[in-house]
């Protein structure tokens, strides 16, 4: 039995883009590729080898997008239920170290980008908070030190 990975309807898109735009331009690559084989020597060819390298980069990233899509499970981020942290949540701790708050939506790891407030339920912090409710506290070990943290608010997010 294959476990499913939940992915956010935003993140599913973006895979999906992805993988659409990679089909285009593997098209186009392979057609400048052909072109460039007819030319002649290929050893010294570097439209001919890059475009080889490059062919080689994107069905790499076509296999990728491919098992990500077809190992995902869309989970609506809006209809999420809110007594736990789990997918999709947002939660909201206090740093018990620092006194500071701060803010993560818990998604996948096709989908989780910290940059932008997320994190993957994988992580080792996401991992630590997954199916905590409001009030518990743990801590987990991350590269700077030890994280303790108590979890102060779990809400939806607003974006699917």
């Amino acid at each position: 039995m294959v476990n499913l990975i939940p992915i956010s309807k935003t993140g599913y898109d973006k895979l999906k883009e992805e993988l659409s735009d990679l089909e285009i331009e593997r098209a186009e690559v392979s057609k400048r590729v052909g072109i460039a084989r007819e030319m002649g020597d290929l050893k010294e060819n570097g439209e001919y080898i890059y475009g080889r390298e490059r062919l080689g980069f994107i069905d790499g990233r076509l296999g990728e997008l491919r098992g990500s899509i077809n190992l995902s499970e869309v989970v609506d981020c809006t209809a999420v239920q809110c007594d736990k942290a789990n997918f999709g949540t947002v939660v909201t701790l206090l740093d018990l170290n620092t006194e500071d708050e701060v803010t993560y939506q818990l998604l996948g790891p096709n989908d989780a980008d910290f940059d932008n407030g997320s994190i993957s339920f994988l992580s080792p912090v996401g991992d630590a908070i997954y199916d905590l409710a409001v009030g518990e506290k743990s801590s987990v070990t991350i590269p700077r030190g030890e994280f303790s943290f108590e979890i102060i608010d779990i809400t939806k997010s607003d974006i699917a």
